[in-house]
């Protein structure tokens, strides 16, 4: 891969990075910089970055600011490189073994980490289909009826609004439209597995508890940075309309 290559490919990841942040993410990235930072646009720049980086896999230490400072300089007035074609093959080389290192460790700790997660998720399902009130729904989703609705209930095509809280097994809230304020709105089919089988069998007004194993879910892959792989997922989730 030549130099301008690779600075193509960091750069176009840099600009996915950033277009694809929730909001939330966006606007604790672009907050102004502390009353000491005089240029916003460097620091804006310097820090969208370093996020990027992080994301490839770099860590602090791994190369010195001046070291970028002097390569990020000479790139803007146009200089050539200050290493040969064969040092900076050498570099690039470095670079990409050192990420494919790590990438290789932390799919291996994640395979880990599901291994142990699938174990655990089996042993609570068990012991949470015992639970007053938990009963069996398809393809090994548990639940337990709060309030019975009245209404029609969904098709895989339909639009729903709900609100809903979803949960980990140790209780930390990983996402909630309850504490939004605000319903959400998407169609049956678009949503995890666990929760389109379980909305086709809800009436509107229904509020159920939802216990839906990993394999109904997230799998061994889970949704980083809240949901790890092999997690049991628990949603209190209250059908309101069908749109």
């Amino acid at each position: 891969m030549s130099f301008t290559r690779y600075t193509a490919l960091t750069l176009a990841l840099l600009a996915s990075f950033t277009m694809s942040q929730s909001p939330l993410t966006q606007s604790a990235s672009a907050q102004e910089p502390d009353a000491g930072t005089e240029d916003s646009v460097g620091y804006f720049l310097g820090f969208s970055v370093g996020q990027s980086f992080a994301q490839q896999g770099f860590r602090a230490g791994d190369f010195s600011a001046e070291g970028m400072q002097k390569g990020l300089a000479d790139a803007l007035a146009g200089k050539d490189p200050g290493l040969t074609q064969d040092q900076l093959a050498e570099v690039q080389g470095k670079i990409q073994a050192m990420l494919q290192k790590r990438q290789a460790a932390a799919n291996a700790e994640t395979e880990k980490q599901a291994l142990m997660n699938k174990e655990k998720s089996e042993v609570w399902m068990t012991q949470n289909a015992k639970a007053e009130g938990v009963k069996p729904l398809d393809k090994g989703i548990q639940f337990k009826v709060i309030t019975e609705g009245e209404g029609g209930s969904p098709s895989p095509t339909d639009t729903v609004s709900v609100h809903y809280t979803g949960k980990l097994t140790n209780g930390e809230v990983f996402d909630s439209s309850v504490q939004r304020g605000e319903p959400a709105q998407f169609p049956v089919n678009r949503v995890i597995q666990g929760w389109q089988l379980a909305l086709q069998k809800m009436k509107v007004g229904s509020k159920w508890m939802l216990f839906i194993p990993p394999e109904m879910a997230y799998g061994a892959d889970g949704a980083p940075p809240k949901i790890g792989p092999n997690e049991v997922l628990v949603f209190e989730v209250e059908l309101l309309e069908i749109l």
